[in-house]
């Protein structure tokens, strides 16, 4: 993996106390994580998402379904795709892009379900690609990482034929695709390929994201498929590594979401303390409606979020 682990000899007494492990008892990792569970109605939350998203591909005038990012012959091709959206509001300049990385415990979804996150940007001058990728247990996580840097290295090297701005690219993603973005972030870019500038990615949004992999491997319910090691774990979880650049990191966690993704939340904060900026409340919001406010244009998350593109 092309970033730098790192576990810090004298971390901060906060940091080290978010980073224990509130419970040796995997049934305390099995409730805290089991999201389906503790929203009952799931099932009508992610019903909207795709009736939202067919919605707002039926709403635009040109986008781009399954673009191709990988190689044509790997085994994993037809995984290897991603929906493109053009901005819809822009001026002379090749507008931003914002790359948008879907949740699902890396077993489930599909971007398709997403492409409702298209819908505020595009409108306010940026252009968004929604992300697949391969689903555990057919791959690994660190495969799902590879095929997300891949990803994010075929747009940067598009970005010409795609009319955006290769210089102002950024991440979004929702529970584990929180996890990926701050991965993207720590990832050493030119060591991944040597036409890659080290800060790709200007900044990133994270909604109740995933940052210590560790309490995923003793939920039996996720263990099963994730198949994840200690050295996996240690590998692949970006609270116990340094970012590549200082570049923007918001973070959103909802109210009612578990103590263990509460305490997620607080740990990449301390751990990112260059990083680290907005912190979006979100209340009365649970882990399936956590994304409804990037529906609005007046929310405070969006308002964030465009924020932090204006900015750069």
């Amino acid at each position: 993996m092309s970033a730098q682990p790192t576990l810090d000899a004298t971390p901060t007494a906060s940091l080290a106390s978010l980073a224990a492990l509130p419970s040796q008892d995997p049934a305390f990792y099995a409730q805290a994580y089991n999201n389906r569970a503790n929203v009952p109605d799931n099932a009508v939350h992610m019903a909207r998402w795709a009736a939202d998203s067919a919605l707002v591909r039926a709403g635009m005038v040109t986008y781009f379904e399954n673009l191709a990012y990988g190689d044509a012959n790997s085994p994993l091709a037809d995984t290897e795709t991603l929906d493109y959206f053009p901005a819809s509001l822009r001026d002379d300049d090749a507008p931003p892009l914002l790359v948008f990385l879907h949740g699902g415990y890396y077993r489930a979804l599909d971007k398709r379900d997403h492409s409702f996150v298209a819908s505020v940007p595009t409108r306010r001058g940026v252009s968004v690609a929604v992300v697949n990728y391969a689903l555990c247990p057919a791959v690994t996580v660190e495969t799902i990482v590879w095929q997300v840097m891949q990803s994010v290295a075929w747009l940067y090297r598009e970005a010409d034929r795609l009319g955006h701005d290769r210089h102002r690219m950024f991440l979004a993603g929702h529970s584990v695709g929180g996890h990926l973005v701050t991965m993207m972030m720590a990832a050493l870019w030119p060591q991944f390929a040597d036409d890659l500038p080290i800060d790709l990615i200007k900044g990133g949004l994270s909604i109740s994201g995933l940052y210590d992999l560790e309490p995923l491997r003793r939920a039996d319910f996720l263990q099963a498929d994730l198949q994840l090691s200690e050295a996996d774990v240690a590998r692949l979880s970006p609270a116990f590594m340094v970012p590549a650049t200082d570049a923007p990191l918001i973070t959103a966690v909802g109210e009612l979401e578990s103590s263990e993704y509460q305490r997620q939340h607080a740990l990449i904060r301390a751990a990112w303390p260059n990083n680290a900026r907005d912190d979006i409340a979100l209340p009365g919001r649970h882990h399936f409606n956590v994304m409804d406010d990037l529906m609005r244009d007046d929310s405070q998350l969006s308002r964030a979020l465009l924020g932090m593109i204006a900015g750069v």
